[in-house]
């Protein structure tokens, strides 16, 4: 049986079911390693100029936007009764929204061995630590005497002064000081063996010294990647439920309340959908032209693009479901104050917020289901900026159209942003790409080590690899 078996010929597998390999044309390790590293060896392109000098002017907008404010006082922002949060909680929801793909693209498809992952995961982790640093600005700043701030963090002192642990404010803080620890402990794991190719690449002393520093004595040892291994694992374990829980708890900031069109349980899955939603939009929006402009064509390739879009599309359908389960449940409640508040979202006076939300988050992803539309970059480019403008409006919607008009008609009123609102929410682009150009200047935006090991060559039973094909190139 055996025989006869071993005789059948096999037929070959059609095109359109082989799958495009994760790194093109069989590149080498020591292609894949001259390829990253020439990002931060080389001289800095013309166009990392002309992104970090408009980039550095907006964060020093940001620097004096917020001077400014502690100066003055929040009377500055256009908050009013009865929307009493304007511009600088939309923009915190929304900046913690995107953090979200990184930490998701690292750790739980990490945790799912999901290979592709390799050639996105470090810059998407770069991503969540500078938006999560833009993020935090907002609610440090809301709370109007920021020099108090610190009463937030439980240290003992003289006066007793705890904070008070039922304010979902304080949730926040922990969730979200929580979460960023353990992102930049995640990537700068991740960063170790690529750090130890710089060090060892290096062509001055001082890039070797520095280099060597943070690489921690990495030799490449099999004790090194074995206690890697199991940090890494570890890491990943602990991100994992803060993907969840960190988007979960800012969602109770308004599922507490007792305010129609926020008092509802479906606040968080449809919360950390959308930012996984808005996480993806932005690192499509930020790796499309980079691949280009890097010359990672054969390492970050139309696959990545391809399966980027499709969690774009699924999470894009689950927001909305939400939003018209919102719906269903404002009518089923029978509450004449959650059915206003949601008539008014579509039909009152900011109507045009709505309809763009939901022209940009379930209309716009729906064209991902065509591969023609996946695999033509510049539109997929275009796409992923629509899915982040949606997912700002969505914002928009939950805080200022369910907050502008109350239950007694004497209480309604307009929310406009001042010019302060507006220049402080453009420097915070300023302040992330500012960090985001000078990581890309100085670190390997392709985690090196995890790209080589997705490679055939990387399979000691084939016949690509080679005995000594160490991961240092």
């Amino acid at each position: 049986m055996a025989e006869v078996a071993a005789n059948i010929p096999v037929p070959p597998t059609p095109p359109e079911l082989m799958r495009e390999p994760l790194v093109r044309n069989n590149r080498s390790f020591a292609w894949i390693s001259d390829r990253v590293a020439a990002i931060t060896e080389g001289k800095a392109p013309a166009w990392w100029w002309a992104a970090f000098i408009p980039s550095f002017a907006l964060l020093c907008l940001l620097v004096a936007m917020l001077a400014y404010q502690i100066s003055t006082g929040v009377g500055v922002w256009g908050n009013n009764h009865p929307v009493m949060w304007g511009w600088d909680i939309i923009n915190f929801v929304w900046w913690i929204g995107i953090g979200h793909a990184g930490t998701l693209i690292s750790a739980i498809l990490f945790l799912l061995r999901q290979r592709w992952r390799t050639a996105v995961n470090r810059a998407a982790e770069a991503m969540t630590i500078f938006a999560v640093m833009c993020a935090g600005i907002f609610p440090a700043m809301h709370v109007g005497r920021v020099w108090f701030d610190w009463w937030l963090f439980p240290i003992p002192n003289f006066q007793g002064l705890w904070p008070q642990f039922r304010s979902p404010l304080m949730w926040d803080v922990f969730a979200v000081s929580t979460y960023f620890t353990v992102s930049v402990l995640f990537w700068y794991v991740g960063l170790i063996p690529d750090l130890a190719t710089l060090r060892d690449r290096a062509k001055t002393r001082l890039r070797q010294f520095i280099y060597g520093v943070l690489a921690l004595g990495w030799t490449g040892s099999n004790r090194h990647w074995s206690n890697y291994e199991k940090a890494y694992l570890i890491l990943a374990g602990l991100s994992t439920p803060l993907v969840l829980s960190v988007h979960s708890i800012v969602s109770l900031d308004f599922a507490v309340s007792q305010l129609p069109g926020w008092h509802t349980t479906i606040f968080p899955p449809y919360f950390v959908a959308g930012a996984i939603f808005s996480g993806f939009g932005m690192v499509l929006t930020l790796l499309i032209p980079l691949r280009s402009m890097c010359k990672l064509e054969d390492i970050i390739t139309m696959r990545h693009i391809d399966v980027m879009c499709k969690v774009t599309l699924a999470t894009g359908s689950i927001v909305g479901y939400a939003y018209g389960m919102e719906f269903f449940i404002a009518w089923y409640s029978g509450s004449l104050y959650e059915r206003f508040a949601f008539i008014n979202r579509a039909l009152g006076p900011y109507w045009w917020g709505y309809w763009l939300m939901i022209i940009c988050n379930v209309v716009v992803p729906q064209l991902f289901w065509f591969k023609r539309v996946r695999h033509t970059l510049w539109v997929v480019f275009i796409l992923s900026i629509l899915v982040n403008v949606g997912m700002w409006f969505e914002r928009f919607v939950i805080v200022v159209i369910s907050l502008h008009r109350e239950f007694l008609p004497a209480n309604w009123g307009y929310f406009k942003p001042t010019w302060v609102d507006i220049c402080t929410y453009l420097g915070t682009f300023g302040l992330f790409f500012t960090c985001f150009l000078l990581f890309l200047r100085f670190l390997p935006m392709i985690a090196i080590s995890e790209v080589k090991g997705v490679t055939p060559q990387a399979d000691p039973h084939h016949p690509l690899a080679k005995p000594n094909g160490g991961h240092h190139g």
